[in-house]
């Protein structure tokens, strides 16, 4: 085994694989040529190359999701780093450990005209766990600085001792930080010229410093909330997203048997139960002016779980008719979302739980019985108004989500993609992704693959045209596994903001907002060898999705084309019927 001649990327890469990362995706260049070298030849690393940094990034995004531990990236000086932005902020608020390694130009060579670099340090400030912005090795004779900065010996030896133990404390803290706040972190590498050196023997031993994970339990407050849900009547779970296994079964059997209790459970959350509340637009857009329904709606105490919150409408009506008490739990941070909050548990669900449920009889109560009685009004009123409802959007979300094998992994675009399959049914063995930290449309193609890679299961993507299109490099990658498929629904534009407030059906909407546009996927299918289909109607959409997750020598990509002047009009009578009187 070969090693760099650079200390600190000797340093970097004996840490990373001490705290067990074991996944590093290289984009190509010269600076960090070190570490490229070091990474990519290591037998304890598998070293993935994506030329687009953006791509890059979202891609070990998905990897880190669904392996539950960091996965690193690592760049080249100048802009490369920049493209990164993205994801970290994906990253930062879906709480995914992503590990930033930025190759850098020494600090001599910064603002000073030389090609390729900008200033890197605390590029990603406002959006990260930790920045570790390290020191230059002296090692580097040749250099501008070693010749006008004399140094003996003695002098020097201190000088790189000091530098090597800064280097591993702060790769130590920032690896650590990846972990204990489960999210993303940076650390800029100063690398001087020769890049290319190795040796045969380390002549570096980095320290490995553990990680503290701990959690904040207040049990005084535990109690005090305790009391006040078991004597309250009317209580409200809403459950964000959520990775999959996430609450203990006896806890969801706990909420699930309680009458005082409904639980509003978003598409994100995976968490998918008979008793809960799955559809949550489908119940309450029809009570949203319905002053008596909102009375009835509004909680006493809302307990809120996981992270981000896709529907629109929730979010409103609760900023309105606020719950008394509004309770949050996570593991790292929380978000006013409601306006209210009162109490957040900084800590694991299933420990909150434990403390938090009482081995006595759930109070009487009419909460949950009256929303279930709404609830089966909704569920009829779906199937009666999709029989009747014409090839749009929706009949093709409808034909697709009941198509999907049991036990494969869902990936889910933003947009009207995720909105859509918040209106249906997701069989529960299904475990279900989608990049809501910054409701983006610019990395799910990349974060799916990286999915894909790693997953034993078989990955499925979902994604609307201009998610697709704009995301289309993602694509550009030796790593894609064949059992992988995209389902693209192609409605020639942004058709959500058809469904938005706007002045619809002009030049200056079609251009600036909905951006029509004419194209297909044909030409990137055969470009990136995917198997290509597609679908126009109910009967050939219903034809493809028979065969179309089989197996396959290259992965499959069906393209389902929708009329994009009818889809809006079709989802918004959807809801127009819910209100009708029978």
């Amino acid at each position: 085994m070969m090693y760099s001649k650079i200390p600190l990327a000797q340093t970097l890469v004996s840490l990373c694989i001490a705290k067990g990362i074991n996944h590093v995706v290289i984009s190509p260049g010269s600076r960090n040529a070190p570490l490229t070298l070091s990474f990519s030849q290591h037998p304890n690393i598998n070293a993935y190359s994506i030329v687009d940094e953006r791509c890059a990034a979202f891609f070990a995004l998905g990897m880190a999701q669904q392996l539950g531990k960091p996965v690193a990236v690592i760049c080249t000086s100048g802009s490369a780093v920049l493209n990164y932005y993205p994801a970290i902020a994906e990253a930062y608020y879906s709480n995914i450990p992503v590990v930033v390694i930025s190759a850098d130009r020494p600090e001599y060579l910064i603002d000073v005209g030389d090609g390729q670099t900008i200033r890197q340090k605390h590029v990603f400030k406002s959006h990260i766990n930790y920045e570790a912005n390290l020191k230059q090795d002296i090692t580097h004779k040749t250099t501008i600085l070693a010749e006008t900065h004399q140094l003996s010996e003695e002098m020097e030896r201190e000088l790189q001792k000091n530098i090597q133990a800064y280097n591993e404390h702060e790769i130590n803290l920032a690896l650590n930080a990846a972990v204990e706040k489960n999210g993303p972190v940076h650390i800029n590498a100063p690398f001087d010229e020769p890049l290319y050196g190795m040796q045969e023997e380390p002549s570096v031993f980095p320290k490995v410093k553990p990680l503290v994970l701990q959690e904040e339990i207040e049990h005084e407050k535990i109690a005090k909330v305790t009391s006040i849900w078991n004597s309250s009547t009317r209580k409200m779970v809403l459950v964000g997203t959520l990775p999959p296994n996430t609450i203990a079964a006896t806890y969801l059997e706990i909420l699930a048997n309680d009458p005082s209790v409904i639980v509003f459970t978003e598409t994100t959350s995976n968490l998918r139960d008979d008793t809960f509340f799955n559809k949550i637009d489908q119940m309450i857009l029809p009570i949203e002016k319905n002053e008596a329904m909102l009375d009835a709606f509004q909680p006493e105490v809302l307990l809120t779980l996981g992270g981000m919150i896709v529907s629109k409408k929730i979010k409103a009506i609760l900023r309105k008719r606020q719950p008394k008490h509004h309770w949050h739990i996570h593991e790292n941070r929380v978000f006013d979302t409601f306006f209210c909050l009162e109490h957040f548990f900084k800590m694991n669900p299933n420990h909150f739980f434990e403390l938090f449920f009482e081995q006595k009889p759930a109070i009487e109560s009419s909460y949950k019985s009256f929303w279930n009685t709404i609830k089966q009004e909704r569920q009829q009123k779906h199937a009666t108004y999709l029989k009747q409802a014409k090839f749009t959007d929706l009949k093709a979300f409808e034909a697709i989500l009941t198509s999907l094998p049991r036990s494969i992994i869902l990936h889910l675009g933003n947009s009207s993609t995720v909105r859509y399959a918040q209106l249906f049914e997701i069989d529960a063995s299904i475990e279900l992704f989608c990049n809501r930290g910054t409701s983006g449309i610019d990395g799910s193609s990349s974060t799916a693959i990286g999915t894909a890679v790693v997953a034993e299961k078989q990955t499925v993507l979902i994604t609307g045209d201009l998610s697709f299109f704009y995301d289309s490099n993602a694509l550009w990658n030796n790593y894609i596994p064949k059992n992988f498929r995209i389902i693209l629904v192609n409605n020639n534009g942004g058709g959500i903001f058809r469904i938005l407030p706007g002045n619809k059906n002009t030049k200056n909407f079609d251009t600036y907002f909905e951006t029509i546009h004419p194209h297909t996927a044909k030409q990137l299918a055969d470009m990136y060898h995917f198997e290509y289909s597609t679908a126009s109607d109910e009967v050939s959409l219903q034809t493809v999705l028979k065969t179309f997750y089989d197996e396959s020598e290259q992965p499959k990509l069906l393209e389902v084309f929708t009329p994009r002047i009818e889809n809006d009009g079709t989802l918004i009578d959807y809801f127009k019927f819910f209100n009708e009187k029978k």
